[in-house]
């Protein structure tokens, strides 16, 4: 078999060398050389048709093909298929990443325990462990199962010989940055060696009906570790994030063809694995006791799905030099925005105090619906008065002072309302009817009303 020729292409220009340099000899750009297989070059065609294969590609009306989203495969959790939009897809490839330690791992084994127990064929390649370690945590979740096949490797031709031979309806590869392409010459993990990884178990799920999910590592920001195009050439990109110590695992698409990147499933890590909770809900509410001073609840929309979250502030005298402002789960440059507005419009001076503003729960909220809740928990904290029992506040703050409706106020009602709280304070609706007390939604103009008919005398 003859020698597969390697090149050095910039991943900024796209131009060419036969050795690595650390500056592009084209563009000058540092550390943008990447060892990448070359294409043979064909007699009388340019380069860019050189990896053509003869004859012409096949058309077809696209009322002839069928959508591979009718055939969805059920993951076995619930929470899984809300993130994915219903179910993994055949020919489909995701990407799992989360923080070391965090459960990834346990969870897609869980997963191909699942598939596989429905009565479908599931692969788990292993190449950061052996065989015995998967061994043994599959039989700490009870993932030993008939139909649920193992391979240890961490060749690719390996793996990929170990999918194409089984055909599972699932296969796992674990990871993508320790497997290793022979064709090249760079190190587990290094930028050509991932993307040539990613993009050959990419032809192979589209050639077939394996969906295929990569583990991947993070960078300490987060973000999967690699190249973007690694990204690019997958079709979810999903995260698993939470605190190590904690129990709570939530479950994110950055990235979904197949589904929105709005959902987020709630998981809780046990001695026999993740599982699904049932009222999401309830789980991030601390208590149903009577509210204390820096306390406030809001419904938020996650996705579809309406979730009351605690939002916990405390304010504190500053004792020496500027004040602090720390956030958990919220943007931070959110709060001070609102800090600002409760000076200039509530008459709530926090420029000498400390401020601590915490989602509780773990959970991260980013839409603008809660801005009331977090301004009403800095005010309930400074002011020392709690909200009253059976309140919940969703509304966005404007620089004015002035508040805006929550989207789907209705719905964030009817939520609260099943959860006990028997009132919903948000902004007024541009076009709409006023409502009136006896409905449990309560519409303040300004956020100065909001506090006067949130917080106890």
């Amino acid at each position: 078999m003859p020698a597969v020729k390697t090149t050095y292409l910039c991943q900024q220009c796209g131009a060419a060398s036969p050795k690595w340099a650390g500056q592009c000899p084209s563009c000058s750009a540092w550390n943008t050389l990447v060892e990448t297989i070359a294409a043979p070059r064909v007699a009388g065609r340019p380069r860019s048709a050189a990896r053509a294969v003869a004859g012409s590609a096949p058309v077809s009306p696209i009322g002839d093909i069928t959508s591979a989203e009718a055939t969805r495969l059920s993951s076995g959790i619930g929470e899984v298929d809300r993130v994915l939009g219903g179910g993994f897809v055949p020919g489909s490839i995701i990407l799992i990443g989360g923080d070391p330690g965090i459960g990834k791992s346990t969870l897609l084994l869980q997963l191909a325990a699942r598939v596989a127990s429905a009565g479908g064929n599931a692969l788990y390649v292993t190449a950061e462990e052996s065989a015995s370690q998967v061994r043994g945590r599959a039989e700490r979740i009870g993932g030993v199962v008939p139909g649920l096949d193992l391979a240890a490797t961490t060749d690719l031709e390996t793996a990929l010989a170990a999918v194409e031979s089984v055909s599972p309806a699932l296969a796992v590869v674990d990871s993508v940055q320790t497997i290793t392409s022979p064709d090249l010459g760079g190190p587990a993990g290094s930028v050509g060696q991932v993307r040539e990884v990613a993009s050959r178990l990419a032809e192979v799920a589209k050639a077939g009906q394996t969906c295929i999910a990569l583990v991947g590592h993070v960078t300490k920001e987060g973000t999967v570790a690699g190249p973007r195009t690694l990204e690019h050439l997958v079709d979810a990109v999903i995260y698993l994030e939470g605190e190590r110590l904690g129990s709570t695992r939530l479950l994110r698409a950055a990235k979904n063809r197949f589904g929105s990147t709005d959902e987020v499933g709630v998981l809780e890590m046990r001695g026999d694995g993740l599982a699904e909770v049932d009222d999401a809900s309830r789980f991030f509410l601390e208590s149903e006791e009577a509210p204390t001073a820096g306390s406030a609840v809001t419904i938020a929309l996650e996705g579809t799905r309406p979730l009351a979250v605690e939002i916990q502030a405390l304010s504190a005298a500053a004792s020496y030099g500027s004040p602090r402002r720390a956030t958990t789960g919220i943007d931070t440059n959110r709060v001070l925005m609102l800090i600002a507005v409760l000076a200039r419009h509530a008459g709530l001076n926090l420029t000498g105090h400390d401020v601590y503003v915490n989602v509780a729960g773990g959970l991260r909220i980013d839409e603008p619906a809660a801005d009331l809740a977090i301004a009403t928990a800095l005010a309930s904290s400074l002011r020392e008065r709690p909200v009253r029992r059976g309140t919940v506040l969703a509304g966005e703050v404007a620089l004015s002072g002035r508040l805006r409706t929550a989207v789907r106020a209705d719905r964030r009602l009817a939520e609260a309302r099943r959860l006990g709280f028997d009132r919903l304070i948000t902004g007024p609706a541009r076009g709409a009817t006023d409502r009136s007390a006896a409905s449990g939604l309560i519409v303040a103009a300004t956020i100065r009303e909001a506090l006067d008919a949130t917080l106890e005398s």
